[in-house]
């Protein structure tokens, strides 16, 4: 399945006060074409902007008074000539046609790129965007304006508003309200926010001129923007209830259920000796231990594994002869030297991690590892898996294989090894990072 990342690209962007931005649309030409792969699709959807604005304006001065429809209809057509000129520009990489009805999905899209526009009144291209990622499973829209944040109040009126780098849709929805009027200068508009929040979608807001920036957000790495999520999931989410199964999923012991407890040790003891039967390492770092049941079951079978976690909970809750291996640790600065272990694994942890994250946690296993790391990590083509899921707020990162196939790739010191046993992804995704000499 490739990743499917939605852009959201304010008109004025493409056409600002001065005409057509060549010098913006000559930049985006060179990153799209640059991140479009087998692996990962996208979609843009262009706004009306400047040139909707003009079009208000004119016939304001003419007949005074405008219907909400006729100005929505302005807007809309609008955002229609600038995505034809994103049409224009990806000629041999976008879907032949404009999509103006979100309605309708197209079935066995084989084109690396599509261009989205207005579609009728009573929201922005906003909404389109979440509808593109509603009809064809992304679970990103990157909202690009002329501001690297969204604040608490006009930062142009008020010389005190203040930045918020995150937050959910509870509370953008108390900043810009529930109704919806054309014209409406907000980052994300109500109506777009409501079914945002709906979908549990994600959005960042940026500059979206800097591709530098863009281009970080793409790969995984840390960026400047605000990440609006459908859930506030920090640190203190991973408290006793989580790791006792009552925030969601089956993951953890003494739970919700019995037959839970039970596929949690069946689940712990086949991945125990899964890594024992196939790789055998003499010593093991398992990265997000929880409450080290697999440093538990590794260490029976004869390999010299420690555990290291975030939660101070989840160690609470360990068996007491484990205790001594396991440490407490953030994943982003792990407490170890280079090639302290001869294997690192994580194991369901990266899903759990914020999208800025993930590059920066992937490259501390590689330098703590001396041979080889491995990664179990649930993607959206899990669905078996998934249907055992009950919903995992803390899943804030859950994406196809194609995005992180890529990540692995561009990460330094390692090779994406091919041949080694693993389940149909339909139940699991793994990867193997071998060290390069």
């Amino acid at each position: 399945m490739q990743e499917t990342l939605i852009l959201s690209i304010g008109g004025s962007l493409i056409v600002p006060n001065g005409g057509i931005n060549v010098d913006f649309l000559t930049k985006l030409n060179v990153f799209v074409r640059r991140n479009v792969s087998k692996n990962r699709r996208l979609f843009l959807v262009a706004g009306g902007g400047t040139t909707a604005r003009h079009y208000i304006d004119g016939g304001k001065k003419v007949i005074k008074k405008i219907t909400n429809d006729d100005l929505d209809w302005l807007g809309i057509h609008s955002s229609r000539l600038n995505a034809h000129l994103l049409r224009t520009i990806f000629r041999d990489l976008a879907h032949p046609r404009i999509t103006e009805n979100y309605d309708h999905r197209i079935l066995n899209l084989r084109e690396p790129v599509m261009i989205g526009a207005g579609w009728k009144p009573g929201w922005s291209t906003d909404y389109c965007a979440v509808m593109f990622a509603k009809n064809y499973n992304a679970n990103l829209v990157i909202n690009l304006s002329n501001l690297y944040w969204i604040y608490d109040k006009d930062p142009n009126v008020y010389h005190g508003a203040k930045v918020i780098e995150k937050t959910t849709w509870d509370f953008y929805q108390t900043l810009v309200g529930d109704k919806w009027t054309p014209g409406l200068s907000a980052p994300i508009d109500p109506i777009a926010a409501a079914l945002s929040k709906e979908l549990k979608l994600t959005v960042i807001t940026t500059k979206g001129d800097d591709f530098r920036n863009l281009q970080r957000i793409v790969d995984g790495e840390s960026f400047k923007g605000t990440v609006i999520r459908p859930f506030d999931v920090s640190s203190a989410f991973y408290d006793r209830q989580y790791y006792l199964g009552e925030k969601g999923e089956y993951r953890y012991v003494g739970g919700i259920n019995k037959a839970k407890e039970i596929l949690f040790k069946l689940a712990n003891w086949y991945r125990a000796l899964y890594i024992k039967l196939q790789f055998n390492p003499k010593t093991l770092l398992d990265v997000g231990c929880g409450t080290g049941e697999l440093v538990h079951n590794l260490r029976l079978l004869g390999v010299d594994a420690r555990g290291v976690e975030l939660s101070p909970d989840a160690l609470a809750m360990a068996r007491d002869n484990v205790k001594p291996f396991l440490s407490q640790g953030d994943a982003e600065k792990l407490p170890f030297k280079n090639n302290s272990f001869e294997m690192v694994i994580s194991i369901d942890v990266l899903e759990h991690l914020e999208r800025s994250k993930l590059q920066k946690v992937v490259n501390e296993t590689v330098r703590v590892a001396k041979k080889a790391v491995l990664h179990k990590i649930f993607t959206q083509e899990n669905v078996l898996l998934d249907f055992f899921h009950s919903d995992d707020p803390s899943h804030v990162s859950v994406f196809s294989q194609g995005f992180w196939e890529r990540l692995f790739i561009n990460t330094k010191n390692v090779a994406v090894a091919r041949k080694f046993f693993r389940l149909p992804s339909y139940l699991e995704s793994v990867y193997l990072l071998k060290k390069n000499d």
